[in-house]
């Protein structure tokens, strides 16, 4: 069994990178949508660094590969959330783009990992 050590991954650094940020934008979310969009947006986007890491610890690249493919499961999921977040204005044009652009990469990096795991 060959397992991978994820904290050296760069998707699952730029994931845990951009989970961070997000946090730190989310506190400008109005305090009522606490439990509603801004919780749902911290679960999915946390999904994705977390289901890299378990999927490096796992015995075959086949459920590596899984993993890789649920950690992009859930940032389709986290920017389902931001566009919703950013059409009812909690979110401005300028900084859903950027994160936008962010989960693209990480995106493309999860289907290059899992292409090269194949």
């Amino acid at each position: 069994m060959k397992t991978h050590n994820y904290k050296k991954l760069q998707v699952w650094q730029e994931s845990v990178d951009l989970a961070v940020d997000l946090y730190k934008v989310l506190q400008h979310f109005p305090t009522d949508e606490k439990f509603g969009i801004t919780s749902q947006i911290k679960r999915s986007i946390v999904s994705v660094p977390s289901n890299i890491a378990e999927g490096a610890g796992r015995h075959t690249p086949k459920q590596f590969v899984q993993f890789l493919s649920n950690a992009n499961g859930s940032a389709c999921e986290a920017d389902t959330q931001l566009i919703i977040a950013n059409r009812v204005g909690f979110l401005e044009d300028e900084v859903y783009a950027e994160i936008e652009n962010r989960l693209n990469k990480i995106q493309r990096m999860l289907y290059n990992l899992a292409d090269k795991m194949n």
